[in-house]
């Protein structure tokens, strides 16, 4: 699987064009236009999420909501968009403007943030939206939640089955409903005083059978080829799988995950009680719930804009004031879900092969029953 992207944050469209999809798998606008809107929602987010109404096209691969096995073509138009932009010289700090500017020699900076907005990430959301229903299909789940934002952090542990209940209830989608609470207080202080907040998601994939990824290459490790998808994400600087560091400080004897067998154990007779590992040995699943978290800086678009230099003039200026997020903490966690669908997705289908979804059903079936029996 691949997909491929085009378009600018003020342009006509977002367009995503998805090749690798077996044919007969069922997939309609619907699943895709449902993900749109949670990437869209988010205590902190901008104007512009009342703009947008966020509802795709497919233009092709598909017949009567079924896949035919040619590359899906989907365009989200921008309703927003601006056919002549004034030319912006003085770069934001934080943002791509000046080595963006550098690297493509333009002294408007509208070259560079068109295309590196987070807009795009949109038609990351939408190839993620086939991913997950693929996933979905296969019994894997892909869950996300706030964990801090800025220097609010959620500490007690919840279990799974408390994040799932409440999570979507939650406007920055934080499933403890105190901790919640102060995240949207910090939030609206951080709006009044014109600046922005990061903060750190984490991200589940829930039931992932064990022995997909390798650890034979560098670049087909499971967990690197995650780390890497996570950290392509805008305003991401730092990816943490499982314990992450902080097990760093601890004696290996007291993070490794020990292994059990039972013969009867659902739904894999070798298990561990903990998962230090994150669901990843050797770049490979071991059975247990993948775990990543991604952290997320502030935002550099700032409402009170710190000093720059203008690229023209090369004197001091303010940094180009533009509409922006205060906090995109919960939307980064919807499309880290993509990314970590995406890379899920196209490694159980390379190891599993086939042209048709009915093959894949079949062959997927067959390796479950193999791991119980092993």
């Amino acid at each position: 699987m691949r997909f491929l992207t085009a378009g600018e944050s003020h342009g006509r469209a977002i367009i995503t064009i998805v090749e690798g999809i077996p044919s007969g798998f069922p997939l309609s606008k619907e699943d895709i236009d449902v993900e749109l809107a949670r990437r869209r929602q988010g205590y902190g987010r901008g104007n512009r999420m009342n703009i947008e109404p966020e509802r795709c096209e497919i233009y092709a691969g598909l017949r009567n909501n079924r896949t035919i096995g040619s590359p899906i073509a989907i365009i989200l138009e921008n309703v927003d968009w601006q056919k002549i932009q004034p030319p912006l010289t003085t770069p934001r700090p934080g943002h791509a403007d000046l080595p963006g500017s550098i690297k493509y020699n333009t002294r408007d900076i509208r070259d560079i943030w068109e295309r590196s907005s987070a807009r795009e990430t949109t038609a990351r959301v939408m190839a993620g939206a086939i991913a997950k229903k693929i996933l979905k299909e296969l019994g894997i789940r892909i869950i996300s939640y706030t964990k801090r934002i800025g220097s609010v952090e959620m500490k007690s542990p919840l279990s799974l089955e408390e994040i799932e209940k409440s999570l979507e209830t939650s406007p920055v989608r934080c499933p403890d409903k105190e901790v919640s609470e102060k995240m949207i207080q910090l939030i609206d202080e951080a709006r009044e005083r014109g600046d922005t907040l990061g903060g750190i998601f984490e991200i589940m994939a829930i039931d992932v059978p064990p022995g997909f990824g390798t650890y034979v290459h560098w670049d087909r490790r499971l967990d690197g080829l995650i780390a890497q998808a996570i950290m392509s994400i805008p305003s991401v600087k730092g990816v943490e799988i499982g314990g992450g560091f902080g097990i760093t400080g601890s004696f290996g004897s007291e993070v490794m995950d020990v292994i059990n067998y039972e013969r009867s154990h659902s739904p894999y007779p070798f298990y561990r009680d903990t998962n230090f590992a994150g669901g990843l040995e050797g770049g490979i699943t071991n059975g247990q719930n993948i775990v990543v978290r991604g952290a997320v800086k502030p935002i550099p678009t700032l409402q009170k804009p710190l000093p720059s230099i203008d690229l023209i003039e090369k004197k001091r200026q303010e940094a180009v004031v533009i509409r922006s997020d205060v906090c995109v903490v919960p939307a980064a966690g919807v499309i880290g879900e993509s990314m970590l669908a995406w890379v899920l997705a196209d490694t159980i289908l390379q190891e599993l092969g086939g042209n048709t979804w009915e093959e894949v059903k079949r062959r997927y079936k067959q390796y479950l029953a193999y791991v119980k029996d092993f």
